[in-house]
């Protein structure tokens, strides 16, 4: 009954981030009344939602009623390197939570329940209400972060060369890659909207990047060494992943590799977060996280052949193909 009525966590993980209890504990344990005062919030029930919280060790109530910051409610602060506040915003919105609701209808018809719930598939619902890609883009920076710094220590980048980051969002894995290795130069490829936020300023990597917008449907930069696709196929049924690599395998030179940063499915019931990542795909966008022979069989198809599956200290594994 309590995996049952998860979902009230997850209001409850979303009211602790809404109103930032995390922040407001930075300095030291606080009672739900003073906490109250500071969000402006009905101190009894913001009291009962952080007993409810605690008890799943998102804060601790000590003996004198205060709460405190654990280190599980410690990425919920805004203010810390891997926040992962807009990640939590973003998964708790009514985005994904309205979509979930109609999993039994999903499962009867097929395709994707977002699109039966607000009328437009995601990525164009997301291209007209700018407050939903903002929440989309950031939420994804933050649940990247740890992700990408897992993937630049977990591959051998070649030391000299270009990285094309295919669909790289803000940037936060090229950046990881150009800092680890001085001589790489990079590509960030993607739209508009997460260009105009990209994570590649700095001294450090000046003159070392360029950003290129475009549609990786139609075309991709040209002439790289090394291309990533991190979080890109698993959004896409096979036929759209299969137009997207071909686009990839055009624009690659010889010798050149394509890396896919995707959680890579194991046989048996051990659990794993991309078994959750698949159901959300599913729901919201008819994608899929895929098993090492799903990739390969994928990869073929695009003109490519699996050489390696190296795993990461994240969730996601690297796919590592070369041009077939």
């Amino acid at each position: 009954m309590d995996q049952a009525m998860g979902h009230l966590f997850s209001a409850a993980l979303r009211t602790a981030a809404h109103y930032r209890i995390a922040d407001h504990l930075a300095e030291g344990p606080r009672t739900a009344e003073q906490l109250a005062v500071a969000t402006d919030t009905h101190a009894p029930h913001l009291r009962r939602v952080l007993r409810y919280l605690a008890a799943r060790g998102i804060f601790r109530e000590d003996a004198s009623g205060a709460y405190q910051l654990t280190p599980a409610a410690r990425p919920l602060r805004t203010d810390v390197p891997d926040s992962l506040h807009p990640a939590v915003m973003l998964i708790t919105d009514e985005l994904l939570l309205r979509t979930s609701a109609l999993m039994p209808e999903t499962v009867r018809e097929g395709g994707a329940a977002f699109e039966r719930v607000f009328g437009t598939p995601f990525f164009a619902h997301l291209g007209s209400d700018p407050d939903r890609r903002q929440l989309f883009d950031s939420g994804m920076s933050a649940l990247s972060g740890p992700v990408d710094e897992a993937v630049v220590a977990a591959y051998p980048f070649p030391e000299t060369g270009t990285v094309v980051d295919v669909g790289g969002g803000r940037g936060g894995l090229l950046r990881a890659a150009l800092r680890r290795h001085p001589q790489l130069t990079g590509v960030l490829f993607d739209q508009p909207p997460p260009l105009a936020h990209h994570l590649l300023d700095g001294d450090e990597l000046k003159g070392r990047w360029r950003t290129e917008e475009g549609d990786f449907f139609a075309s991709v930069p040209e002439g790289g060494d090394v291309y990533v696709l991190k979080h890109v196929l698993h959004d896409w049924p096979d036929e759209d992943c299969r137009r997207i690599l071909r686009t990839c395998r055009g624009a690659m030179v010889r010798g050149s590799r394509l890396l896919i940063v995707d959680c890579v499915l194991a046989p048996g019931n051990a659990p794993h977060f991309g078994k959750t990542m698949d159901v959300a795909m599913m729901a919201l966008l008819d994608g899929q996280e895929r098993t090492a022979e799903e990739f390969a069989t994928l990869l073929s198809a695009g003109g490519f052949r699996l050489t390696r599956v190296l795993p990461t200290a994240a969730f996601p594994s690297i796919v590592e193909a070369v041009a077939d």
